[in-house]
């Protein structure tokens, strides 16, 4: 299981946003802009800035990706 951030480059998307804007507009790092793009953890100060700037709730920007597991065994699937 994991969280994507593909919620947040939609957002992006269709405010005609580039990831270079979005950074400088909400002054994070280039590594935490790195991190966002390989659906890697950030502060909350980070997702709060975000929801901020956008005014949208979490769920506009993060969404959870459950594993695929095996209900029988309850392994992650090949």
């Amino acid at each position: 299981m994991y969280f994507s951030y593909r919620p947040l480059e939609v957002l992006l998307a269709e405010h005609g946003m580039s990831k270079t804007e979005f950074r400088n507009a909400i002054h994070i790092s280039t590594v935490t802009l790195a991190k966002i793009a390989k659906n890697e953890a950030v502060s909350m100060d980070v997702l709060a800035r975000t929801c901020q700037y956008f005014q949208c709730r979490i769920e506009d920007i993060i969404e959870f990706v459950p594993d695929i597991t095996d209900p029988k065994t309850d392994a992650p699937d090949p």
